[in-house]
């Protein structure tokens, strides 16, 4: 019999004698900084948007919240550095962007208003300990994962890009609902036409170009918002050209046991969505994440926030746009992410490199979102097709989760009645629909009865597997 041929992207059985999983594939110098410059144009607007909430509200004046974002862009490429390329059992190793997340930012708020400098120093106290009781716990988070199986991926991760889809919809508005123009004709108008030119960008060109079509997207957009006086060159002018986060830069850290309480409830939230985003991710690159590797990704998640305050930076998690990404280029090498996490930190340490990618105005950024969060929820309906969902009560169990993880979603002020520690977990649909699945699947699929198949023999979930 004539052997038969293999494929470079055919990840269902790499020959390792032959060829490096597509993870570990380093591409040409040109095509990596590209693309991971793409990965950084995804998520910087998720990466500066909280330290733009946070600082005003505590009490910084501008340029003190100029230097907060900063910091957090230095904190992001550190800590995406400890997730794509780890040290000892530190790191997923997976093409995984950690940035600052944005479950902590109302907990913030209320820890520090008004507070300045000393309501900085409580929060970074707060992150520091909820950050190392994370990492210490991160070996026994990681054994969950086997009630992780794919009816409660495939809604996990569906509801992961639901979630991101309104975020992609404020953008393309303009992104401060209190401005005049905001839902204007000519933001919605400009984000149609982004959106317009990356499917177009995607489906006329070839090779490299196409998978950077999401970047030359971006560049196109904001070239054509110039002349309608969307974007300007304001922000370079004020900005420096170097600045480090000097460490400690509000004051040593406070620790106060309310405040270290809110941030347990938030690092908890973050490690579960982070489990969630790394068998999504898994998935995608066709390396299904198992327990050594979620384990390694929630240590770096963690060990990234507790090292986040000393250069001033918040609690950092993964970043799912960039999954999407992943997903639509199908660039999988985790050292184009690991190139990120450089850019990132150089962004950090150049506030005048990190205000050109500001120059991409929101609207644009909004177009381009919509195709991204939007291919992470097409990742999950692939795997809830591989759920057996006509089997037992796999598909209530769906219904259930799907239905209450789209509530904060669908009705933002729901939970507006409950207590403000209740909510940071409430408030967020991914934490809130991965509990209702894994339960309803212990319930249905592990405890007394089990799921029968048509034959009547026992069906029993099985872990989420790669998809071919």
């Amino acid at each position: 019999m004539a052997p038969q041929p293999r494929f470079r992207n055919d990840v269902s059985a790499p020959d390792p004698a032959h060829e490096k999983h597509p993870v570990d594939e380093t591409l040409p110098p040109l095509k990596m900084f590209t693309s991971g410059l793409q990965h950084v144009a995804a998520m910087y607007a998720g990466v500066v948007a909280p330290p733009m909430v946070v600082g005003p509200a505590v009490g910084l004046t501008p340029a003190e919240t100029a230097f907060l974002i900063g910091a957090s862009l230095f904190t992001a490429g550190l800590a995406t550095l400890l997730q794509t390329l780890g040290f000892w059992k530190v790191g997923a190793r997976l093409p995984f962007v950690n940035g600052v997340s944005f479950a902590g930012v109302t907990p913030m708020i209320a820890i520090g208003k008004d507070r300045g400098h000393e309501g900085m120093a409580v929060i970074f106290g707060a992150v520091i300990v909820a950050s190392v009781l994370g990492f210490l716990l991160a070996p026994y988070f990681s054994r969950l994962l086997r009630f992780f199986p794919p009816v409660v991926t495939g809604t996990v991760i569906t509801l992961i890009g639901v979630s991101l889809l309104p975020v992609a919809f404020r953008w393309a508005q303009g992104g401060n609902a209190a401005a005049h123009d905001y839902g204007s004709m000519k933001n919605i108008g400009m984000a149609a036409l982004t959106l317009v030119i990356v499917l177009a960008l995607r489906r006329l060109l070839r090779g490299f170009l196409q998978q950077i079509a999401i970047l030359l997207g971006l560049v196109v957009g904001t070239l054509v918002a110039v002349p309608f006086h969307m974007t300007g060159l304001d922000a370079i002018r004020g900005a420096d050209p170097v600045g480090f986060p000097t460490p400690f830069h509000f004051g040593a850290p406070h620790f106060e046991a309310a405040a270290i309480v809110s941030m347990c409830i938030v690092m908890l939230v973050c490690m579960t969505e982070s489990t969630a985003d790394m068998l999504a991710l898994g998935k995608i690159v066709g390396r299904p994440a198992d327990e050594r590797t979620i384990e390694g990704g929630l240590r770096a998640d963690t060990l990234g926030s507790a090292l986040s305050p000393l250069f001033n930076g918040f609690m950092a998690s993964a970043f799912a746009q960039n999954i999407g990404l992943v997903a639509m280029t199908r660039v999988r090498s985790r050292f184009v992410v690991a190139t990120g996490g450089g850019i990132l930190i150089l962004l950090g340490l150049c506030p005048v490199a990190a205000s050109v990618i500001a120059l991409v105005p929101l609207p644009v950024l909004g177009g381009a979102g919509i195709v991204l969060f939007g291919s992470v929820a097409a990742s999950g309906i692939q795997t809830l097709a591989t759920a057996a969902l006509e089997q037992g009560e796999n598909a209530l169990i769906v219904a259930a989760a799907l239905g209450i993880g789209l509530i904060p979603i669908a009705a933002p002020t729901f939970y507006h009645a409950f207590p403000e520690n209740v909510r940071v977990v409430l408030d967020s649909g991914i934490s809130t629909g991965c509990v209702v699945a894994i339960v309803l699947n212990l319930a249905f699929n592990h405890l007394g009865r089990k799921a029968s198949s048509p034959d009547g023999a026992p069906v029993i979930a099985e872990p989420v597997v790669a998809a071919h």
